[in-house]
């Protein structure tokens, strides 16, 4: 019988049928291969698909553990889990697209997205158009007689802006086109992509899925037959996930709901208090009031993440003082984890971007990600008032800032 189960409870319980032990925590599985009693035994795991105790290549009882906690929480047939985010997105294109095949994916997107099409896929004959992904009709006008995947990300890498996930599905669908969605910025807490008719929800999860910066780890969760179409081009390409990776993954995954409403609660106080500054050109968070996909997000997003973006005022020049005058917020690539940091945008994508590819996605010299961790949002907030005084203005008292969006204010409380 299927018993509807809350996040909370998905994340603790989500597995517990697949536990081959009395242990309450699940034990690591670190072997390379399985032994067979009988040429009978060795005969039906060597041939059945999936099966997680024959060779850690294929599977792993610790990767069907952490896939089955995924595949819930995403509302998913199926889950697997991949070494890295990168390996599940080429996973996913590539077990769907040959030579002379086409892919949408949007303009604005992580810059690892760009360099596989770029890089990979043109020169394996896979063609690809990108689109503004705030305009609903640049998907319906890019398809083509092969076009086979669609590509969304929402909210999207550095800028968060919004894709209509209902409307893009919709379009995908009645041409047969299979539409994957990343979705690690918004987390499954936050947004279902499935829900809105995606075939495919995609993860980095090394970032909040895993939660704590010690693990590698991509995930792809959706019907059956989409994952066991996938499987195959994971086995062959060798895109193997390690036993200790898919338990750390999974012992993160415990505590996911409440990490993500921690870091939901601070990313919208530090986006209102950011907003507030004389220091800070622009603030990109979707749960302030005033970004142009508010209402939409609103609509599809439960939470709206912990991830906020700003433009400093002035050039380039000033965001190394600011970075320089944090002491709590640290400067590191990557994203999701307890701990706050952040990066200077384009600095970390001069090396897979060109300046005009930059200026294309709107990446500007000041531009700034900042992922929230859980610290107290006080002292979060005091970290940055310092940083921010480089001229000597009169200093906001931070516990007095006012959220903007009574729904995200409740999220961490």
């Amino acid at each position: 019988m299927n018993v509807y189960r809350r996040p909370e409870t998905v994340v603790i319980h989500a597995d517990g049928p697949l536990q081959a032990t009395t242990s309450v925590a699940p034990p690591i599985f670190q072997t390379s291969t399985f032994k067979a009693n009988t040429a009978a035994e060795y005969l039906r795991i060597a041939t059945q698909s999936r099966n997680d105790r024959f060779y850690t290549r294929y599977g792993n009882p610790n990767h069907t553990q952490a896939a089955a906690v995924i595949a819930q929480l995403e509302g998913a047939e199926d889950a697997l889990i991949l070494p890295s985010g990168m390996a599940a997105l080429s996973a996913a294109i590539m077990s769907f697209c040959r030579h002379g095949d086409h892919v949408i994916a949007q303009q604005h997107t992580y810059a690892g997205t760009h360099k596989v099409l770029e890089d990979v896929l043109a020169p394996l004959g896979v063609t690809y158009t990108f689109v503004d992904q705030t305009e609903v009709d640049e998907f319906r006008q890019a398809f083509r007689k092969r076009t086979r995947i669609v590509l969304v990300e929402t909210p999207s890498n550095p800028l968060l802006k919004i894709t209509d996930l209902r409307a893009v599905a919709a379009i995908a669908r009645e041409r047969g086109v299979v539409t994957v969605a990343d979705n690690t910025f918004a987390t499954p807490i936050n947004q279902r992509p499935l829900e809105f008719g995606i075939d495919i929800a995609m993860h980095s999860a090394t970032k909040y899925l895993g939660g704590h910066s010690d693990v590698s780890a991509g995930a792809l969760a959706g019907r059956s037959e989409l994952i066991e179409r996938i499987w195959p081009f994971c086995v062959k390409l060798g895109f193997a996930t390690n036993a200790f990776d898919s338990w750390l993954l999974l012992r993160g995954l415990r505590t996911l709901v409440l990490r993500v409403e921690r870091q939901n609660h601070n990313a919208q106080a530090i986006a209102a208090f950011l907003a507030s500054r004389p220091e800070v050109a622009a603030v990109h968070y979707p749960g302030l009031r005033n970004h142009p996909s508010h209402a939409l997000a609103a609509s599809q997003m439960r939470g709206f993440g912990g991830i906020v973006s700003f433009e400093l005022l002035g050039d380039g020049e000033r965001v190394e003082p600011f970075i320089a005058g944090l002491s709590l917020i640290t400067r590191a690539t990557s994203l999701g984890g307890v701990e706050s940091t952040l990066v200077h945008q384009s600095a970390m994508w001069r090396s897979l971007m060109s300046d005009d590819q930059l200026r294309a996605a709107g990446i500007s010299p000041t531009l700034i990600r900042l992922s929230t961790g859980i610290e107290h949002i006080d002292d979060l907030l005091d970290d940055l008032n310092r940083a921010l005084q480089t001229r000597g203005e009169a200093r906001l008292t931070p516990t007095n800032v006012r959220l903007d969006d009574s729904r995200a204010q409740k999220a961490g409380q």
